[in-house]
């Protein structure tokens, strides 16, 4: 059974659920979302009760928000002990020491933060929510120098979008601070089955702007990604899987690459990439659907998916507001100009950017030689698209969509 719940689900999350009488779980805030007509919406007692009674029940939540029902009707079972393990990031270190001994990580309390020894701690390192989503709160620290006024920049931050996301998404309570991972970036979703094996959905190359940059702006797929990575990948989800013992469960995970060696960042637990995007742009790309593979225990045909695409490169662009206006100061968003600068756009979503603090999410194909559009976007803090007159009104609603 599937979740659906904020902050978005795409029309392509719902015409699957649909068309494949995918039962989702009627809870009060799936129903305020826009399902189809005619999807299989089943009760909580009877989602409660299908928990009891299956021992192979593949659930599914495209927002970490469920994470919520499932601990509090779901405790009999040991999936809330099995989220705990992943969405708290300290408790993932605990359970990879045996395969990383000498990462350093530490926990530390908000009310601690201005008394950590600083000193004591080797640089460069990373310090986020150890309970945390999309980049908010994360912070790269190169110097001691900076640490206080780092400590400021965070607290502001999580304040201001405490109220969006509830404490088991994001959580300011506690903050983990580790060394810096370094090499290249990757997010990849994958499931486990019924038997424990691991079956990787996507693998995108996070790009960043520079060596400082934490954003979320882009992340690129290509032929050339998958096959360079696949098999590795499949073989470090398999490391992770067995450590924690999982079975029908969906993850996003994400790692860096030095020197071959692979370390993890961390495992989003139930979920593919958030607001329904990376399970979705697989689909763009390469023509299978991500949620009826964990559904119906498939694997993707990669070697059938990959034909046909050399050079080209499928992007997911997270409109993030970096603009550094605040988002009562700024009327509109051009997105016919934010278009222009794409040669292939694949979709566009524009979202209540007053409720979320991001515009939109664009999906993009791109010509491996024209890579300059990508970083054109990498570089931009969005400014150029903003408007700040007052008689320009947004209406877009955060489901809004736009096939291109």
């Amino acid at each position: 059974m599937f979740f659906a719940d904020k902050p978005y689900i795409s029309d392509f999350f719902k015409q699957t659920v649909r068309d494949n009488h995918i039962p989702v779980v009627g809870t009060e805030i799936a129903e305020t979302l826009g399902l189809y007509s005619g999807t299989n919406i089943i009760s909580e007692q009877a989602a409660i009760e299908l928990a009891r009674a299956s021992d192979d029940l593949r659930i599914y939540t495209t927002s970490e928000n469920a994470i919520g029902w499932i601990s509090k009707y779901l405790a009999f079972s040991d999936l809330p002990e099995k989220i705990a393990l992943f969405k708290d990031k300290v408790k993932f270190r605990e359970l990879t020491r045996s395969m990383f001994p000498d990462f350093y990580f530490k926990e530390v309390r908000v009310e601690e933060l201005n008394q950590v020894k600083i000193n004591d701690i080797p640089l460069p390192f990373i310090i986020k929510p150890a309970v945390g989503f999309f980049s908010m709160g994360v912070r790269k620290v190169t110097s001691h120098a900076d640490w206080h006024s780092v400590v400021e920049s965070i607290l502001v931050e999580m304040d201001k979008n405490k109220s969006a996301y509830p404490e088991v998404v994001l959580n300011a309570s506690s903050f983990i601070i580790e060394q810096c991972i370094n090499g290249d970036e990757y997010a990849f979703d994958a499931y486990f089955n019924a038997s424990g094996e691991p079956v990787v959905l996507s693998i995108l190359k996070h790009i960043f702007a520079s060596e400082t940059d934490v954003s979320d702006r882009v992340y690129t797929t290509s032929k050339e990604i998958i096959e360079e990575n696949l098999a590795d990948f499949t073989d470090f989800a398999g490391k992770i899987g067995k450590l924690a013992q999982l079975k029908n469960f969906p993850v996003h995970i994400e790692v860096r690459r030095e020197n071959g060696v692979l370390l993890p960042i961390e495992v989003n637990p139930m979920r593919f990439g958030g607001w329904c995007t990376t399970a979705d742009i697989s689909y763009l790309a390469y023509g299978f659907n991500p949620y009826l593979c964990y559904f119906l225990q498939e694997k993707p045909n990669w070697d059938e998916a990959l034909k046909g695409k050399e050079g080209k490169l499928y992007s997911l662009v997270v409109l993030d507001n970096s603009t550094g206006v605040h988002v009562n100061d700024i009327s509109s968003f051009d997105f016919e100009k934010l278009l222009g600068n794409f040669e292939k756009p694949l979709e566009l979503r524009k979202i209540n950017f007053r409720e979320h603090s991001v515009f939109g999410f664009l999906f993009t194909e791109t010509s491996a030689d024209n890579f300059v559009e990508l970083k054109r976007i990498l570089d931009s803090n969005l400014s150029e698209f903003i408007t700040t007159t007052e008689d320009h009104q947004f209406t877009n609603e955060s489901s809004a969509y736009e096939k291109i």
